[in-house]
């Protein structure tokens, strides 16, 4: 989507989306040869640069996370140099991840003074993973309602947790608690924004959250929710037979399970550019960029927000994606799990066709697809999200 101001152009960007096809294109693939070829110079020219180096006594000042280091010193008083990559030094990456986390908490901590929240409690909780990972979680808890449920939000891909506070306030009223967790490289979590390094990541993330949710809710029936890349996240985690018998059910909205390159030359390539330059963004990926609401007043709340990833997409990213959907459509047969998948006819960011795919192959006994017409991807910030809400609901009612 295109918003004009005066002779300014801003491109909105979204989740998965056309970008995949964009990103792999002739003329991306070209920029991305030139880079390559620069790359190869480089490590073929003869490097005789002289170490850079750094004084100790800057590098004792403060260590990483705030860690006292000792200066190393000689008894002429004679200052010994180390090179600069020992001095303990906060990354930019660091420190945007630092104002990410800030501001989401931020609103989770003024959401709790709000007098219209009185019936629900919300919370935030960090959590590390094996990694060394720190990942932003948080939590929307029924004040005047028996819990009959919960429910963990997984989001999609550039967007965060805290985008889906209202229809988790909307749960709670129906006696349902709610988690959300921001995956590796969006929210308040660690990593550069809407990079990932790999989905898997997010995923073995999910069920070690997972369980941290049941050990904290015994006794209730458990619910996973994802949108887009996020539903690719719960579909891709809900084959493990382990969080299968943890789950009573799964809620898939527009998720990611058809999204596939151009031309199957880019397949081939995506790789190798992958793992050459991970980071490198496509800006020629945002010139096919689709509408994901019809609804003006949620798109410009969705991307006027800092927790939202607007840039280009990241080249190790769209190749993830098409990782992960070509893993989900060769193992659609081994779901066994109870699921409600829903999507807009009119989306042009993910494939409503593989959902139906999904529907029809799935091993499940318990499977029900809505389609809805003229919708597009963002489901629940169309005009139509209470009616999509609504159903959502009700399907889970019937199984708790």
């Amino acid at each position: 989507m295109m918003a004009k101001r005066g002779t300014d152009a801003v491109m909105l960007t979204s989740g998965a989306s056309g970008r995949i096809n964009a990103l792999f294109s002739l003329r991306a693939l070209r920029s991305l040869w030139l880079l390559i070829n620069a790359f190869f110079l480089i490590l073929l020219l003869p490097f005789r640069g002289r170490r850079r180096c750094a004084a100790a006594p800057e590098a004792s000042e403060r260590g990483i996370g705030g860690k006292e280091e000792k200066a190393v010193t000689v008894a002429q008083g004679k200052v010994v140099r180390v090179p600069a990559a020992m001095v303990p030094r906060r990354s930019t990456v660091d420190k945007e991840v630092a104002a990410r986390r800030a501001l989401a908490v931020k609103r989770v901590v003024e959401d709790k003074g709000d007098g219209e929240n009185k019936n629900t409690a919300r919370e935030f909780a960090l959590f590390v993973t094996s990694r060394g990972d720190t990942i932003f979680t948080q939590s929307w808890n029924p004040v005047k309602v028996q819990i009959r449920g919960v429910v963990v939000i997984l989001h999609g891909l550039n967007e965060h947790s805290g985008r889906y506070s209202d229809f988790a306030k909307k749960l709670n009223a129906n006696g349902f608690k709610v988690y959300g967790m921001d995956w590796i490289g969006h929210g308040g979590s660690d990593g550069l924004h809407a990079y990932v390094h790999s989905l898997d990541y997010a995923i073995n993330d999910l069920k070690i959250f997972l369980s941290k949710v049941v050990a904290e809710n015994p006794k209730v029936p458990y619910f996973c929710f994802g949108h887009s890349t996020g539903g690719a996240i719960v579909l891709k985690a809900a084959l493990d037979p382990k969080v299968q018998q943890r789950i009573a059910g799964i809620v898939l909205t527009s998720p990611a399970i058809g999204v596939q390159p151009s031309h199957p030359i880019f397949a081939v390539l995506a790789p190798i550019v992958s793992f050459l330059l991970p980071r490198f963004q496509v800006s020629a990926a945002n010139k096919r960029e689709a509408i994901v609401s019809r609804d003006p007043e949620a798109l410009v709340a969705k991307y006027s927000d800092p927790l939202v990833f607007t840039g280009a997409i990241r080249v190790r990213t769209g190749y993830e994606i098409l990782r992960i959907t070509t893993h989900l459509q060769q193992n659609l047969t081994q779901l066994t799990v109870p699921f409600l998948v829903l999507h807009g006819t009119a989306d042009s960011v993910t494939d409503p066709a593989a959902s139906q795919k999904l529907h029809e192959e799935a091993a499940s006994t318990d499977k029900t697809i809505k389609l809805y017409e003229g919708l597009l991807h963002d489901l629940l910030f169309e005009p139509e999200k209470e009616e999509v809400s609504d159903n959502i609901i009700s399907w889970l009612n019937c199984r708790v």
